[in-house]
């Protein structure tokens, strides 16, 4: 079969804050696609306002470096992959365009649960593996250990038969200082090498190159989408065999395999961080289209004279469900834009057409939809990205995705593991205890610091993170990665503490609040605006607690000796969007505006909300 032998197709794929964007960021700059002076912000790659905010990869994009390794001038096109769990579908998409990957792994992290879960994807598409140590000039990087590590790992998840995939290439690396070697350095240390060259040629050796049968139709594979403002929507596709030129009309498999013929108005390569216009592409291009506005992923692009579809692309199923829908509070339409049930909709189906990981299910009521997804964190970031956009919503309490198996209720489960000092081992495992977790492993480094490994439902883990960091006094790093469906494990009490609930609307002075703060925690400061079911603060016993954040002091015409004293108010806590939702007890939702967001009772009328309570309790007697 020919071969092209100056394209290469790689993925880097690792945990999160493993060094992905930031090798990405050292390939394009020792590769010449940057001028030396010119001012290119750190992790390029990273260009969502989000993005750049949280730190953390969200969407897979491609770039495409040209190397000179031995004289030949290769092309490699780079997909930047997320490392967060619950952008995996990101990863699962990313991994149909390429030929091989990349698997970083931190010399003194070690393999974590996100490693396992993309390995796993790469063994099952029976992609070459070239393993790279990276931030080995960390100071407590442990580099032998790590790479039994991974030896470990793989040992796992590959079958006897299988043994060849043992024998992979390992470099070690430092992305940041841009430095690269086939050679362990001394823990704590730089490679031994000045620049990347060694991983491009290891990668140029390992990585084969796109292959395609000589005179075959067309087949292109649609695996992402973008949009332009000149062009509308752009499909993202890796041409399997044949040639694409620009204006050519070609066959346009759908999901559901009808046919229609279609026109490209536009053909674009990747060159670093741009894209350009090209004539024509062939057999192993990453290749952006346009000129058809409702193509979906998944998709094919064919002949017309021989129509060829390629299988779909299967993605894991979500595992969290939240309802959102308009804003139903009594300050609704003071902060933002898109208030109506119209654009909400129009919103959430834009978005299913990007994101192959999440769904969009109606509910019972024509202006609410339940929307699932991979995690917490993927579905907050959706709700983030609205709420920026002018949406005003009404958005409920995360809950798991169950599913029946063999006539039982399942639910899903994660593998969690937790790296926390010594001190704090009894606290988490407390924690977990009360969430039904079982435990795994437990490794002392003998650093001071040990690892847990546990299954837990993924019940569990909703509201948890708050809880870890205050109980580990920010100091324990927790990662987790969907492990499967159990079966149910009956009810779990997340959190320990009622709500203070304000009982009337209104304008919060700080008179109430001074004799409130002894109650509990405030979310809420002097001259906010309130209303009857908003949760202003969190109770310090379990029950719930009706009160009034807006009294005034009575005025008299007797002159106080303390009169002109100041209430000293302690800051109330403000939380993120993301902590918002864990906080959330089951029968409360958030109301989130571009300006605000607030806890509230899904129940805001005192009552009604009795009533409900003393159905429920006799409904479980």
């Amino acid at each position: 079969m020919p071969i092209r032998a100056d394209l290469r197709n790689v993925a880097i794929i690792a945990h999160v804050d493993h060094g992905k964007t930031t090798l990405v960021d050292a390939m394009l700059w020792q590769s010449g696609a940057f001028r030396e002076n010119q001012d290119v912000e750190k992790r390029v790659m990273d260009s969502m306002d989000l993005e750049r905010e949280k730190g953390i990869t969200i969407l897979a994009k491609n770039t495409a470096v040209k190397h000179t390794v031995r004289g030949q001038e290769v092309t490699i096109n780079i997909i930047d992959t997320p490392g967060h769990a619950d952008f995996g579908g990101e990863v699962e998409r990313g991994l149909e365009m390429v030929d091989g990957v990349l698997l970083l792994v931190d010399a003194s992290e070690g393999p974590l649960p996100q490693t396992r879960f993309v390995l796993r994807k790469a063994l099952a598409k029976h992609l070459p593996i070239i393993v790279v140590i990276n931030k080995v000039d960390r100071p407590d990087a442990r580099i032998a250990e790590v790479v039994d590590e991974v030896y470990g790992l793989f040992m796992d998840l590959v079958d006897d038969d299988e043994a060849h995939k043992l024998d992979f290439p390992i470099l070690y690396c430092a992305a940041k200082a841009g430095r690269a070697s086939l050679s362990a350095p001394a823990d704590g240390t730089l490679p031994d090498s000045p620049d990347l060259q060694p991983l491009f040629e290891t990668l140029i050796d390992t990585i084969p190159a796109p292959s395609y049968t000589e005179g075959a139709p067309l087949q292109a594979h649609v695996t992402n989408l973008d949009s332009s403002p000149y062009l509308g929507r752009l499909a993202l596709c890796r041409i399997v065999e044949g040639e694409i030129r620009r204006g050519q009309s070609v066959a346009w498999i759908r999901r559901d395999g009808t046919t229609s013929t279609v026109r490209l108005s536009e053909l674009l390569m990747t060159d670093a961080l741009e894209r350009l216009p090209v004539d024509s592409a062939g057999p192993g291009d990453i290749i952006a289209v346009a000129g058809i506005p409702e193509i979906t992923i998944g998709e094919t692009l064919a002949d017309p004279a021989d129509p060829r579809p390629l299988p779909l692309i299967h993605v894991d199923e979500p595992s969290i469900s939240m309802t959102i829908g308009i804003n139903t509070s009594p300050l609704a339409g003071k902060a933002g834009k898109k208030l109506t049930a119209r654009l909400v909709k129009a919103r959430l189906d834009a978005e299913l057409v990007g994101n192959v990981s999440i769904r969009v299910l109606t509910t019972e009521r024509p202006d609410t939809w339940e929307v699932q997804g991979r995690g917490e964190l993927q579905l907050a970031i959706l709700v983030e990205m609205m709420r920026r956009e002018g949406f005003e919503l009404t958005v409920g309490k995360p809950e798991v995705v169950t599913r029946e198996i063999a006539g039982r209720l399942h639910e899903p489960t994660e593998r969690l593991t937790i790296d926390v000092p010594e001190e704090h081992v009894g606290a988490v495992t407390q924690m977990l205890g009360v969430r039904k977790a079982s435990m795994e492993a437990m490794v002392n480094h003998g650093t001071g610091w040990v690892r847990l490994e546990y299954v837990v439902p993924a019940r569990g883990l909703i509201g948890f993170r708050t809880e870890f960091l205050t109980e580990t006094r920010g100091t324990g790093i927790m990662n987790h990665v969907s492990e499967g469906y159990a079966p149910w494990f009956g009810e779990l009490r997340n959190r320990q503490t009622g709500s203070l609930v304000a009982d009337r609307l209104g304008v919060v002075s700080s008179y109430a609040l001074f004799n409130l703060q002894e109650r509990g925690t405030l979310f809420v400061g002097p001259g906010e605006e309130v209303y009857e079911g908003m949760v202003v603060g969190e109770n310090a016993r379990p029950d719930d607690m009706d009160v009034n954040p807006t009294k005034e002091k009575h005025l008299t015409n007797v002159r106080s000796s303390t009169g002109d004293e100041l209430e000293r108010l302690i800051p109330p806590r403000r939380l993120s969007l993301e902590q918002a939702l864990e906080y959330c007890a089951a029968d409360e939702c958030l109301e989130v505006t571009p300006a605000h967001v607030r806890i509230r009772k899904t129940i805001l009328d005192a009552n009604e909300r009795a009533k409900a309570r003393n159905r429920a309790k006799r409904a479980n007697a």
